[in-house]
């Protein structure tokens, strides 16, 4: 009895003692965070000129940082089509011909800096935007968010130097991004290349974890 007893005893401790070294952190349970290259990804569009003013329509192409694949339900987080990026959170901008509706809460915020120096994503909730009615949370046009459009003759659309654009996706995870090239295989000499993004991205698949290196 008094060995049935001991025995009873020592795997109590030892239920105890496992339970405690599963409760410590021991980074065991970290997923490593995962640094990817997206490579042509499309973001087409056609506009009608024969309307005044013209109407630029075509499904935006969603993306999901934790899949790194192109997703047509609504666990995008972020969205392409021709220059404009839209997130999956906030509201619609209206306006917008197939716009995707906002089923999610991801938001975004622009660094500046470069791409390795930003490994970090900032704990400010209030510097991330959402896109809502009228504004978006990467702004549009050239200069304002990630890139400069030079006009005639070449019309060449390029990445702004030093934009690192900082989402917080549908699950409370954190990625960086930065645009490499706005053309298929980055070769602009045809414009049919146009409107096909490669970006490189750092994403973190431990939700609440803001590191990004």
């Amino acid at each position: 009895m008094k060995r049935l007893k001991l025995i009873a005893t020592l795997m109590i401790i030892s239920f105890v003692f496992t339970s405690c070294n599963d409760d410590n952190d021991d980074g065991s349970n970290v997923l490593p965070v995962e640094a990817k290259t997206v490579t042509n990804l499309p973001a087409l569009q056609t506009t009608d000129y024969t309307q005044n003013p013209p109407v630029t329509s075509g499904t935006f192409t969603g993306f999901s940082f934790k899949t790194g694949t192109i997703v047509t339900d609504g666990t995008w987080d972020i969205a392409f089509r021709g220059t404009t990026i839209l997130v999956n959170g906030g509201s619609k901008i209206g306006g917008l011909t197939d716009e995707p509706e906002r089923t999610g809460t991801a938001a975004l915020t622009t660094i500046t800096g470069t791409f390795a120096e930003t490994i970090v994503a900032p704990a400010d909730a209030a510097s991330y935007t959402q896109d809502a009615s009228g504004s978006y949370a990467l702004p549009t046009g050239s200069g304002n968010g990630w890139y400069t459009y030079a006009g005639s003759p070449t019309h060449l659309i390029s990445p702004i130097a030093g934009k690192v654009f900082v989402v917080r996706t549908t699950d409370g995870n954190y990625a960086k991004m930065e645009i490499v090239s706005y053309y298929k295989d980055n070769d602009p000499s045809n414009a049919d290349n146009s409107r096909y993004y490669t970006f490189n991205y750092v994403y973190n698949p431990n939700v609440g974890d803001k590191n990004i290196q």
